[in-house]
């Protein structure tokens, strides 16, 4: 990894840019394949996964027999660890249940909301280079607490038309309706807009590469909702003399063996710790089965080190990353201070990987500096509200002469008429 000493702030803003593709090229390719599934449905996703992931398919809908199959292939000690994540889930996801009371906002004005399930929601799970049967309970498990009708998942199938079994497995276990083997932008098209085998969808959650990020950000601009603009997986790590090297560069090396196009940063203020740190990736790197990939993402990664904790706080806030880790010494204190971060992991025995699979918080997580805005998914992810109001006879003329002078006001007479006919 790259070690860059005191950059100036003029230079930060290039030091935190992202790896991505051409913009012009990769919206056109999204648009493309888009219109074409909107125009000709099953056809073109078919057609799309033979051209993409490389397989012929009959049928898109996973089957029963194939569902069974795949039980049996996932061994008893996967499936303990599975539903023990899933409990942890559950747990942490049912906790964000709110009761929401009824507010008289003035004599005889109340007014509430009630929380209300999407009904029909769309599961995004990358195939790609690793099998993430996490992903399916981190979005499947808070949509069955949210209490959505139908839930509809998407995968892309290996070269022999399979889905990975604990894929299966874990889709079962946290209560997903319906398993299609699509992907990238044609699986986002067809939960879209909906074809004959595939149903349209209200919203669609999930990470995937930046072919998926763009088509969901197309199709969320007027055919349905996003949980957020999630692309390759990043993580910044704080650290200081008190962290341990061989720590600090297994966090890191977690997130860069995701894909080439994921972005690991170190932040500290020791050049001790830095030089460390750039040995012990070096080490730990030859170790690993997916050496390659991360090797490519640490190719665009850097050390960065800064004078002072105050410099450190203002360039991780500028950064938003989407998994922040902070072993220092005083981890909580900066944690206070940090306002732009997707999940944050405080202190030398906290690793990023314990958000990824288990200990309960959601890793679906908004990247590329999303987290100055956007929210990881939660609970509330898969809710609307609806609000409620509730005049009395003497609530109407109490507030009704507000409501008067206001419309009145607006030159909206009409709005006026319908508090006055009741006065």
């Amino acid at each position: 990894m790259q070690i860059i000493k005191y950059p100036p702030r003029d230079a930060w803003k290039d030091l935190i840019r992202r790896p991505v593709l051409d913009d012009a090229r990769l919206s056109g390719v999204v648009r493309e394949i888009l219109d074409d599934v909107r125009q000709r449905g099953d056809e073109a996703v078919q057609m799309y996964e033979a051209k993409f992931d490389h397989v012929e398919l009959k049928n898109l809908l996973l089957s029963e027999a194939e569902k069974a199959e795949a039980n049996d292939w996932v061994s008893k000690e996967l499936k303990q660890a599975i539903l023990s994540a899933k409990t942890n889930i559950e747990k942490f996801h049912s906790a964000q249940k709110q009761n929401l009371p009824k507010v008289e906002t003035s004599p005889g004005v109340v007014c509430w909301q009630k929380a209300s399930p999407i009904e029909k929601v769309g599961l995004y799970i990358p195939g790609g280079t690793a099998p993430l049967f996490s992903t399916v309970l981190m979005l499947a498990v808070p949509a069955k607490i949210a209490g959505c009708k139908e839930i509809v998942l998407c995968t892309p199938p290996n070269k022999e038309g399979k889905i990975h079994p604990a894929v299966i497995f874990a889709a079962a276990a946290a209560g997903v309706d319906k398993i299609f083997k699509i992907g990238g932008v044609q699986a986002i098209g067809a939960m879209a807009y909906g074809t004959e085998t595939v149903p349209k969808v209200y919203k669609i959650f999930g990470p995937g590469n930046q072919y998926v990020t763009a088509a969901k950000q197309m199709v969320g601009l007027k055919e349905v909702a996003i949980d957020m603009p999630a692309g390759p997986s990043e993580v910044e790590v704080i650290a200081d003399e008190t962290a341990y090297p061989a720590f600090v560069a297994s966090d890191l090396l977690s997130q860069a063996e995701h894909g080439a196009d994921s972005q690991v940063i170190l932040v500290t203020t020791s050049e001790e710790l830095a030089e460390s740190v750039s040995r012990e990736v070096e080490t730990q790197l030859n170790t690993l089965p997916r050496k390659e990939l991360a090797e490519k993402s640490l190719a665009h990664s850097r050390i960065i080190i800064l004078r002072t904790r105050e410099e450190i706080v203002e360039l991780t806030n500028a950064y938003a990353p989407e998994h922040l880790i902070i072993e220092t010494k005083d981890y909580q204190e900066i944690a206070k201070q940090i306002t732009n971060a997707g999940s944050v992991f405080l202190g030398h025995y906290t690793p990023e990987s314990a958000g990824d699979y288990a200990s309960g918080t959601n890793h679906t997580l908004p990247t590329n500096g999303y987290a100055r805005m956007y929210s990881g998914v939660n609970l509330d992810s898969f809710l609307k509200k609806i609000t409620f109001q509730e005049i009395s006879r003497e609530g109407i003329r109490n507030l009704g002469p507000t409501i008067q002078i206001l419309a009145e006001n607006e030159q909206l007479m009409a709005h006026r008429n319908a508090v006055s006919i009741r006065i």
